[in-house]
This record gives structure tokens, sequence and C-alpha cells, in this order.
């Protein structure tokens, strides 16, 4: 990645129009590699009606708006919201609302004369008993949000098993909680910071709130670099859609972003590329250590797997706001420099499938599936240019 940003920044204003039609068969593809993943994930996220919901509304959500505090308030939201299903909070208060209503009910029946003397109807809820009250524990089954309380299976290696105490892992995570604050303070109210210094504080910043990983950090890292101007659209665009042929995570574009930013502000561009990668990467490094303590503690916690479940399942909603945002604006050309919707040519929809039917019933690999779209790509171009 750190290659191709030197690479990328020593190219003129325009590519050749073959280049253009390679990267948009990348990118094409990627929409659908990206759209297989996130019915896969779902399958497996989605456990009964609520979770269900959330993916929905958390993928309606993120495409609605895009801030920098709005994807992590949405997933917080969505684990209290299997929290208060699982642990039913509200249904105290429900079954109190709907004894109220029957009272009335009852009450109203009472005043009219009935047909034989002393006959007193029942209301239908009680006619049924108390069987799937809501109020009654243990009453649900099927898709009503039971949590499976028994332990899962689990072989870790010895050799990568890390002992630690939950005070430890406790001290860590409040280590880490520290330098987050002071860095987003300093990013906030420093008035003269440095290019190289905003940017570290951004993919510090990114790699924090971001859960779920993968495709859902693009459109946050398009919003945290080429909205300030540090990269431009259409070198993003490029550098995605190569970096879905390499491999490794999609954490790796920091180092490319992190390398051209610095070349574009006058930086070293290894220093770029060196914060990039620091940046993205040491939030996850640090709190994963420190949650494997805690983690032990907590894992059989009741509201602790509701939480997971509902923040899991907001997540892969998320990853199809991403295959929105990269449908947008995957179709680069030299007239649409800042990229354009992919439905602009009929083509690269048919890209998109292909790459989501190979992966889904033929079992295609991602990268085979991304290779075979730049192929597509130029293959377009040789079909239709003069």
């Amino acid at each position: 990645m750190y290659g191709l940003a030197i690479g990328v920044s020593n190219i003129g204003e325009s590519l050749p129009r073959p280049a253009y039609a390679l990267l948009s068969g990348l990118n094409a593809s990627t929409v659908g590699v990206i759209a297989l993943a996130a019915v896969q994930l779902s399958e497996k996220a989605i456990t009964d009606k609520l979770t269900r919901i959330l993916v929905f509304l958390g993928a309606a959500a993120g495409m609605l708006f895009n801030a920098l505090w709005y994807f992590p308030l949405l997933m917080f939201l969505a684990g209290m919201a299997t929290i208060v299903h699982d642990l039913r909070w509200l249904h105290g208060p429900v079954n109190a609302v709907m004894n109220v209503l029957e009272n009335i009910k009852n009450l109203r029946k009472r005043q009219r004369p009935t047909t034989e003397e002393g006959a007193i109807e029942l209301p239908e809820r009680q006619q049924a008993g108390d069987e799937g009250s809501p109020g009654e524990p243990g009453t649900q089954t099927g898709e009503q949000g039971q949590v499976d309380e028994r332990a899962e299976p689990r072989t870790v290696p010895s050799e990568r098993n890390l002992d630690f105490s939950w005070q430890f892992g406790v001290g860590i995570i409040a280590c880490f909680l520290a330098t987050f604050v002071v860095l987003m303070v300093l990013r906030g109210v420093l008035p003269n910071k440095t290019l190289l210094f905003s940017f570290f504080a951004n993919m510090y910043l990114a790699g924090t709130i971001i859960f779920g990983g993968g495709p859902v950090v693009i459109p946050l890292l398009r919003e945290y670099v080429v909205a300030e101007n540090w990269v431009s659209p259409r070198d993003f665009l490029i550098g995605l859609a190569i970096q879905q042929a390499f491999p490794g995570p999609n954490f790796n574009f920091a180092v490319y972003l992190g390398a051209l930013t610095a070349i574009n502000g006058g930086y070293n561009s290894a220093a770029g590329a060196v914060l990039g990668f620091v940046g993205i990467f040491a939030p996850g490094l640090i709190t994963v250590h420190g949650t494997m303590g805690i983690w032990r503690a907590i894992r059989g916690l009741r509201w602790v797997k509701s939480l997971l479940r509902g923040v899991n399942a907001a997540a892969v909603g998320l990853i199809y706001t991403a295959v929105y945002r990269l449908w947008k604006i995957g179709y680069i050309d030299r007239d649409f420099q800042q990229g354009t919707s992919l439905e602009m040519e009929p083509w690269w929809v048919v890209v998109t499938a292909t790459s989501y039917v190979g992966g889904y019933w033929f079992g295609v690999s991602p990268p085979v599936a991304i290779v075979a779209g730049a192929v597509f790509g130029l293959a377009w171009y040789a079909v239709v240019s003069d």
C-alpha cells in the first residue's frame, strides 16, 4: 500500500481510459463481494425477530445519515435494545398498562345487561391462561430473543492463551481511554495542529469506534480523509479498487492514505504511512488485550451476551451501508474523476451481480472474483473503445 501511494502520487491528473475501466471493474466486483459478506454475516447475526429488525434499521439509518459519532451511537442503541428485550425490562410496565385496560373493559361489560344472570365474560387473554404472557419468564420460544445460557465450546492452544487478570485488563483499557480522551481533546482545541497530527487523530478515532471492521471502515475513512481535502476523491478510489485485490485487512488502506496525505502536505511519505498504520491498528490491539482479562469475568453475564448480540446486528447492518456508499462512487472515468454510481453503466451492474452469484452459488473466492472484475473491466473497454 505504501508503494502504491508513491506511484499514485506521481501520476498526472488523468489516467489512460483502460486504467479507469480496470479500476471500475475492480470496484464493481468488490461491491458484489461485500454484499455477499453482508448476507452471510446476516445469516449468523440474525437469531430472532429483534436482531432481524436491528440489521435492517442499522442499514437504513446508515444510508440516511453519516457523521463521526453516528455509527457508534447506532451500535450502542442496538445493544441497549437487545438488553431491554432479553431482560424484559419493559414487560412489567406493559403488563401493568394491559391490566388497567382490561379492568376498564371488564368494568364496562359489568355495566351492560347480560343474557344470563351472573354470567361474566372473561377477557380472551385470561381465557387463554397465562401461557405466552410476556411477564412470565421462560415462555418465549422460537424467535423471541432467548439467550442461550449454555457455555460455548472453546479450544484455545496453550501457547496462545494469555492469562490476564481482570484487574490488569481494566488497567489497560483505562490507560487507553485516557490517551484517547487526551488525543481527542487536543484534536478539538489546538488552534494550529499539524497535518500529520490531525491525520493520526482521525485514524485513531476511526480505529476506536469501528466495530465490525472490514467494509464498514471504508465510508468512514472517506469522510475523515477526502472530506478534509487531504486526498483527492480519484486517488481514494484508485487505492480502494487496488487494495481490494491485496491480501490483508481493509485497515491497511490507512497506510496508503497516510502516505498520500503526507506527500500532498509536503511531509515525509514514510512518516504518514507509519502514523496511518499505528493510528488505525493501535486501538484494536490495545483494547483486545485489555478485554481478554475482563471477558473471562463477564462473558457469562446475560446482559453482556445481549449487548453484543445487538451491537453485532447493527454492525452487520452497517455493512449494507458500505455496499450502498461504494455503489454510489464505484464508477470512475475521465468524466467522473470523483466517482459516480455503478448503475450509470449496465456492464458494471452485471459485474457486481456476477461477483455476488459466483461467490454465493459457486464458491468463488473473493480474490478470484475481484481479479475477474478487473478482467471484465478491460473487456468492456475493448468492446466500447473506438
